[in-house]
C-alpha cells in the first residue's frame, strides 16, 4: 500500500462543473453523457436504463455458466465484472459454436487521431480474447469515411492518414494475422460490399434514420447513408475473398460484434433489415452483439474518453510521467474532502475514476475486491488508490508500446491484404464446416470434413430411399420380363 497522503491530496481531483439545465442521459453513436441532475452535476451513466430503452438482454450468471460449458474457458474478467454486460442473441452464437457452425467477429475504429487511448483498447482487448477463445475469423473496419462525414474540419486526406497509425495500434493488441482482416472504407467499398450497402440502404427510410440517429434537415446525406456502410459489414457476403462467392451460403453466416453500447443503434437497424431480406430464398443472418460499458473520462463517470480532448484520456503514446500527472491532476475522486471525513465515511468507488480504471485493467479479482473494501471503509485514501491505478496503467501502456514498436508498414499491409483467412473453430464439435441448411450456415474455414450425426442420419435415409427405389425398379423389370416370356 502506498504512503498516506494529506487532506490536500484528496482535493486534487476536479469537481464536475455544474450544468445550467437539467437533462436526461444521452447515449447514441455521436453523443455520450449521463443525466444532469437538479444540482447541475452530471450523474454516472445508468446502464440498466439503456438495456430497457434499447431492448437488449443483460448477461447473467446462467449465460456465463453456459459459455464456460461450451467453450471450456473461464469468462473474461470483463464478463465476470459486468463490464461486458449486455447482448443480442449471444446465446445463438454459442449454439453455432457448440454445433461447429461458422460465424465471424466484427469490430471497428473511427480514425480520428494519430493515437488510440486506453478506452479504445477495451473492445479490441475483448475481441482478441474472443478470437482466441472461439478461433474464428475477425474483420476490423476503419471508418475513415464516417470521420470525414461527421467532422466539419477534417479532410479526406487527414482521416486516411490516421488509418495507418491506428492500424498499427490495433495490431499491437496482438491479433493473429492468419485470421484477421483490417480494411478502410475508402479503400475497400465496391463489388460485393457495395451491393450489400445498396441492399441495406434501400430498406432504410429517411424517417427511420432520423428517428434512430437524430438527423435533421441540416444533416448531410452522407451521414444519413453511413449506417448502411457500417451495417453491411456485418454480412459475410460482403467479404467473398474470406467466405466464398456463393451468396446462398454466405448470407447465412452471422457476425458477433463486440462494441460499446452506443454503437447498438446501427445494428438494431441492420437486424431489422436482415429479417426482411433473402437471397434466392436464403435468409440473411442477423448480427449478434455483445456490449461493453464506456471507460469513463478522467473527469467523471458521466462521460467517456474523447480522442479530441487530451485532458479526458490516457493515450497509448503517453509517457509514464504523463500518465501519472493526468491521473493525479484530472481523475475525479470518490473520496471525501478531508482525511478525517474520509476515514469515518469512506470513499465511493462507483464514481471514483481511479477505481473504475482498475475494474478494467487489474485482472486479479481478489486484489480488486481488497482495494474496494479498503477504500470504501476509509482505510485507503484517494492518493493511495491513484498510486495503484497509475502503476497499473503505466504497466499496461508500456507493454502496449513495446509491441507497437515492432509493428511496421509491412505488417499493416499483411493485415489489410485481401486474402483467404484460416481458422479452426470448435475443436470439440463433430465438424467445423457444416453443409447449408435453410440458408443458416455456410462454408468457412478449414474443417476435418466429418459429418454431424444429423447429416449421417439424413444420408442413411437417402440411401434407404434409393435402395427401395432400386428394388422396385428391379421388381418391375422382372415382372415385365416374365410377361414377355
Amino acid at each position: 500500500m502506498a504512503a498516506n497522503v494529506n487532506a490536500a491530496a484528496l482535493d486534487e481531483s476536479p469537481i464536475p462543473e455544474p450544468v445550467q439545465k437539467q437533462q436526461k442521459q444521452t447515449i447514441d453513436p455521436y453523443n455520450v453523457s449521463g443525466e444532469v441532475g437538479e444540482d447541475g452535476v452530471v450523474k454516472a451513466i445508468d446502464y440498466n436504463k439503456l438495456v430497457d430503452e434499447f431492448g437488449t438482454k443483460k448477461i447473467d450468471d446462467e449465460l456465463l455458466a453456459r459459455f464456460e460449458r461450451v467453450t471450456g474457458k473461464r469468462p473474461h474478467h470483463f464478463l465476470r465484472r459486468g463490464i461486458v454486460f449486455s447482448h443480442r442473441d449471444f446465446e445463438l452464437i454459442l449454439d453455432r459454436y457448440e454445433r461447429g457452425e461458422p460465424f465471424f467477429l466484427y469490430t471497428g475504429r473511427g480514425p480520428s487521431s494519430d493515437s488510440v487511448h486506453v478506452g479504445h483498447t477495451i473492445p479490441f482487448e475483448f475481441t482478441k480474447w474472443l478470437q482466441d477463445t472461439f478461433d474464428m475469423p475477425l474483420i476490423i473496419m476503419l471508418t475513415d469515411d464516417e470521420k470525414y462525414l461527421f467532422s466539419e474540419k477534417r479532410t479526406v486526406e487527414e482521416v486516411q492518414g490516421y488509418c495507418n497509425s491506428n492500424s498499427k495500434d490495433i495490431i499491437a493488441i496482438g491479433f493473429d494475422p492468419a485470421k484477421t482482416f483490417i480494411f478502410s472504407d475508402f479503400d475497400y467499398v465496391g463489388g460485393a460490399f457495395y451491393r450489400n450497402i445498396v441492399r441495406l440502404s434501400k430498406h432504410i427510410t429517411l424517417n427511420q434514420a432520423r428517428a434512430i440517429f437524430g438527423f435533421n434537415e441540416s444533416s448531410n446525406i452522407g451521414r444519413i447513408h453511413f449506417g448502411s456502410v457500417q451495417g453491411a459489414t456485418s454480412w459475410a457476403s460482403s467479404f467473398p475473398h474470406i467466405f466464398g462467392e456463393d451468396e446462398t451460403k454466405t448470407v447465412g453466416i452471422p457476425a458477433l460484434i463486440p462494441c460499446a453500447i452506443d454503437q447498438d443503434p446501427y445494428f438494431r437497424m441492420t437486424r431489422d433489415v436482415s429479417a426482411r431480406l433473402k437471397f434466392q430464398g436464403k435468409p440473411y443472418a442477423k448480427p449478434s452483439l455483445i456490449h461493453s460499458l464506456f471507460l469513463p473520462a478522467l473527469q467523471g463517470p458521466g462521460t467517456k474518453m474523447s480522442a479530441s480532448i487530451d485532458e479526458s484520456a490516457i493515450f497509448m503514446k503517453d509517457t509514464p510521467n504523463q500518465i501519472k500527472n493526468k491521473i493525479n491532476k484530472f481523475a475525479f475522486s470518490g473520496g471525501k474532502v478531508s482525511v478525517e471525513e474520509h476515514r469515518n465515511l469512506g470513499g465511493d468507488t462507483s464514481v471514483d475514476v481511479a477505481f473504475q480504471y482498475l475494474r478494467f485493467f487489474l485482472e486479479d479479482d481478489e486484489e480488486l475486491e481488497r482495494i474496494r473494501v479498503s477504500y470504501e471503509k476509509g482505510e485507503m485514501l484517494t492518493g493511495e488508490l491513484k498510486a495503484i491505478c497509475i502503476k497499473e496503467l503505466q504497466t499496461y501502456v508500456a507493454a502496449f508500446q513495446e509491441r507497437r514498436a515492432k509493428v511496421d508498414d509491412a505488417t499493416v499491409k499483411e493485415f489489410m491484404e485481401r486474402r483467404p483467412l484460416k481458422w479452426g473453430g470448435n475443436p470439440r464439435a463433430t465438424i467445423v464446416v457444416p453443409t447449408i441448411e435453410n440458408g443458416d450456415a455456410g462454408e468457412a474455414g478449414e474443417g476435418d470434413g466429418k459429418m454431424t450425426k444429423n447429416q449421417l442420419k439424413k444420408l442413411e435415409k437417402i440411401k434407404q430411399a434409393e435402395a427401395k427405389k432400386a428394388q422396385k425398379a428391379k421388381e418391375k423389370a422382372e415382372q415385365a420380363a416374365a410377361k414377355a416370356a
